[in-house]
């Protein structure tokens, strides 16, 4: 919310809130008035003219850029019910709500206003007094004091106004440094994404394009093999890049990951033809980081399925349990016998796990596996919800 905003909500509420102090005020006397219409025009004159005013900044905002034009009108209304209800209750509280205007739009240095307002009220309840003694002569100190009090409702609403500015500096500060500091974060996380996987690859390409040249004078026929292998690493290289960038645009942060798993997982089911059973629970969002990793985690587990299962069917749900957010992939293919350590499938090239289990980790969550040979594979990754997530010292991804 920025300041003008914020002095537009602040000065409808405080026109709002004159009409309801006002309306109350009066309404409990209007049986005791001398002429009671008369009363009842001047409510109507105050409500009318609030309403104008509230809807005006309703619809254009930008005019209480012109402040004293603002407050020459509002002024012009308090002499018109000044007029009408001849120094009654009511101008008295419109007068009051007018001081707090002028402090929230020029603070501190509306006091000559508050000051004018001020003595305007008091000539007021000086010449009521004269002309129409109280019963009760104690009744007189508090009537001439009241309009002083304007300027205690000028300052406070100065004051008020100045701690909302700074309120709402304080809260672009903290909001800055918190875009800041998720900007530095997707800029690490990148840096690994690519350090993990194009960066290594294209170093090894380029240890090969180096050794090319001295193979082409000894061993052609090696040299030629090489050729082919820098093509193909070059080629991964590519692949890699491509899949980095798909898995950015795959989680947009302006829905929330159940609506996003939900049609991540009936794209695949269109491309695979494989049918899904879908539990997708509404729950707390995590965090961005956490949200990137657990829509990799689905992805790389729908991959495994499509490349390896042969399954008939597969099942996704998503829940919140105990602080944190449950994310399930399970199926009924062929399954296979994971090792009792996962880190151990590197030997065997499966990497794609290791690398499930090192993004779970990297946002404080877990990874588990089940899976046996005929009974199909059940991935569980959790990964804490913001109120409890620890951010895990950043490891690798796969090598």
């Amino acid at each position: 919310m920025s300041r003008f905003v914020a002095y537009v909500a602040l000065c409808r509420a405080m026109l709002l809130g004159r009409l309801a102090l006002t309306l109350a005020a009066v309404g409990v006397g209007i049986r005791l008035a001398d002429d009671p219409w008369q009363t009842v025009g001047t409510l109507s004159l105050i409500t009318i003219a609030t309403t104008v005013q509230v809807t005006v900044l309703s619809r254009w905002p930008s005019i209480i850029r012109w402040r004293l034009g603002f407050l020459v009108v509002d002024a012009a209304i308090m002499i018109a019910v000044l007029v009408l209800s001849q120094g009654s209750v009511a101008f008295f509280c419109y007068a009051a709500g007018f001081a707090a205007l002028t402090g929230a739009l020029l603070s501190t240095r509306a006091l000559p206003l508050w000051i004018a307002d001020a003595g305007l009220g008091l000539a007021v309840a000086t010449h009521l007094l004269r002309t129409d003694p109280p019963a009760d002569s104690v009744t007189a100190p508090f009537v001439l004091a009241f309009p002083m009090m304007n300027v205690v409702f000028g300052y406070g609403a100065a004051a008020l106004t100045a701690a909302l500015t700074r309120y709402l500096d304080a809260t672009v500060a903290a909001v800055a440094g918190a875009y800041h500091s998720a900007a530095a974060s997707e800029r690490a996380r990148l840096a690994r994404e690519l350090h993990d996987s194009v960066a290594k690859t294209l170093r090894g390409v380029s240890f090969a394009a180096i050794a090319l040249p001295t193979l082409l004078r000894r061993q052609p026929d090696l040299a030629e093999e090489l050729a082919s292998t820098v093509s193909a690493g070059a080629d991964t290289a590519i692949r890699e890049a491509r899949e980095l960038l798909t898995g950015l645009r795959r989680d947009p942060l302006d829905r929330p990951l159940p609506e996003h798993l939900r049609e991540l997982c009936r794209d695949w089911t269109q491309r695979a033809g494989t049918p899904m059973q879908l539990d997708v629970a509404d729950v707390e969002e995590p965090t961005p980081a956490a949200r990137y990793e657990l829509t990799q985690i689905t992805a790389e587990a729908l991959e495994n399925v499509a490349r390896h299962a042969e399954a008939t069917l597969v099942r996704v749900s998503l829940r919140e349990w105990e602080g944190h957010v449950e994310l399930t992939i399970s199926d009924d293919g062929a399954g296979f016998a994971p090792p009792v350590e996962l880190t151990a499938l590197s030997t065997t090239g499966s990497f794609g796990i290791i690398g499930m289990t090192e993004r779970a980790q990297a946002v404080g969550g877990t990874l588990r596996l089940d899976s046996q040979i005929g009974t199909g594979t059940r991935v569980v990754a959790r990964v804490p919800l913001p109120a409890t997530a620890t951010m895990a010292p950043s490891g690798g991804r796969r090598p």
